[in-house]
Order: C-alpha cells, then sequence, then structure tokens
C-alpha cells in the first residue's frame, strides 16, 4: 500500500507552508505500509520555540485554506518544543532544532520511502547557516547496539 493521493497532496502543502516560514530539513515520509494510523509523516524543524509555533500555525492555516482540512489533534503548543498535528492522512511533526536532534524521528523512519517535496522544501535542507545541534550521549545509547548483537546471535 502507498500513501493517498490526498495524504501526498496534503503533505505538499504542509512541506511548502514550512518552508514557506523558513522550516529547516523538510521530510516526509510514506509511512502507510507499516502504520495503519496514517499515510505520511512530515518533519520540519525551527531554531526556536516562537518559530516552531509559527510554522505549525501556517501550515494548519494553508491546510484548511486549500484543502479544507483541521487538525483532529495538536499537541505541544504550550511547550512550543515539538508541535504535532494529526490531520489523519498525515502527521505534521514541527520540532525544535533540539529536539529533533536528540529523538531522531527519521531514524526511525528511515527504511520509508522518501515523498518527494516541492523545491522550496528540498532546499531547506541544510542551508548555510542552519544551527545543527549534536545531542549528548545518554545511558540508553548503548541498547541499541546491544539488540542488534543478541539478533545478530539468535540468527547463527
Amino acid at each position: 500500500m502507498t500513501a493517498t493521493d490526498r495524504a501526498v497532496a496534503l503533505v505538499t502543502t504542509a512541506a511548502q507552508a514550512a518552508a514557506d516560514k523558513l522550516a529547516q530539513n523538510i521530510i516526509a515520509f510514506d509511512v502507510s505500509d507499516v502504520l495503519a494510523i496514517t499515510d505520511a509523516f512530515v518533519i520540519a524543524s525551527a531554531p526556536n520555540d516562537r518559530q516552531v509555533k509559527a510554522i505549525a500555525d501556517a501550515i494548519e492555516e494553508q491546510l484548511a485554506e486549500q484543502h479544507q482540512t483541521k487538525p483532529v489533534r495538536r499537541e505541544g503548543e504550550r511547550e512550543g518544543r515539538w508541535i504535532l498535528l494529526d490531520f489523519l492522512d498525515i502527521v505534521v511533526h514541527v520540532q525544535h532544532s533540539e529536539e529533533r536532534s536528540y529523538y531522531g524521528l527519521e531514524r526511525l523512519w528511515k527504511d520509508c520511502p522518501e515523498i518527494a517535496l516541492p523545491e522550496d522544501a528540498i532546499a531547506s535542507r541544510n542551508r548555510p547557516g542552519d544551527e545543527e545541534y549534536v545531542r549528548e550521549p545518554n545511558e540508553f545509547d548503548h541498547v541499541e547496539a546491544v539488540l542488534q548483537a543478541e539478533a545478530d546471535r539468535s540468527m547463527r
């Protein structure tokens, strides 16, 4: 199964709205094969809380205007560090750059196909001058390596 045409249209509009508000590193994944609850994820980031909120507001406004759709759920508004907009067909994650680096959603969904985005959204990736946050290692980083080693051992 692949993302529906409606989901792809919503992704395109959301990505363009995010790019218009200078979101950074916009990417979209077709998650329809691995999740039953939605067809696509859009991920974008910003270097400060105010911009995170502005990007989420712009996405919501453009999807309402162009597709007559509103989110069924909006979470994270108060903190402004990670706002999730659930439109059923797509889920949009607008994250502060630090949260994006820490949680690494791209890593979780890297096996899913990317959805083509507008040129402005593609240009948002790794702009000169964009700050890149490096997450500090934590006590759980080794868990993934241990699980992979155990899986490899059980395959023998």
